[in-house]
């Protein structure tokens, strides 16, 4: 684990970092992935250019992003290895009815659904980029 000299003792939190506005998701085919996220996710789009979309979720925006345009987004740096590095959850209601719409919208599952030991009902799935999702419903 790398010390980046970040020393915490004593010290208070940082007011303010406790809601996310933005999720960015560095992908090779933006017109692929902003379909995607239309047709089976049915958000709406905000902003759109050659190398980006910005989607509207319910309490976040879904920004997509060529992987060329990370050094301009985010300064030098590598870009993150395709997919498997982060898992985004959703809650859902019925885990099953959304399983069945997601494969009739010819999404394949990694897994499940699976009952999971902390109380939760999961599905997971990669968008066009091998962005990870999952899905949950709660089991108690």
């Amino acid at each position: 684990m790398t010390n980046h000299n970040v020393t915490t003792t004593g010290q208070h939190p940082i007011d303010g970092l406790d809601e996310i506005e933005v999720i960015t998701l560095l992908v090779d085919d933006v017109a692929a992935c902003r379909e995607f996220y239309t047709a089976v996710f049915g958000l709406e789009i905000i902003f759109e250019d050659a190398t980006s979309a910005l989607l509207k979720m319910r309490n976040v925006m879904l920004n997509l992003i060529t992987i060329d345009e990370e050094p301009v987004l985010i300064g030098a740096g590598a870009a993150p290895a395709p997919g498997g590095r982060v898992l985004y959850t959703i809650r859902v209601d019925d885990i099953e009815a959304t399983a069945a719409k997601l494969r009739s919208h010819g999404v394949a599952l990694i897994n499940g659904p699976i009952d999971r030991p902390w109380g939760r009902r999961t599905a997971a799935f990669a968008d066009p980029a091998g962005n990870l999702w999952e899905i949950a419903q709660p089991t108690e």
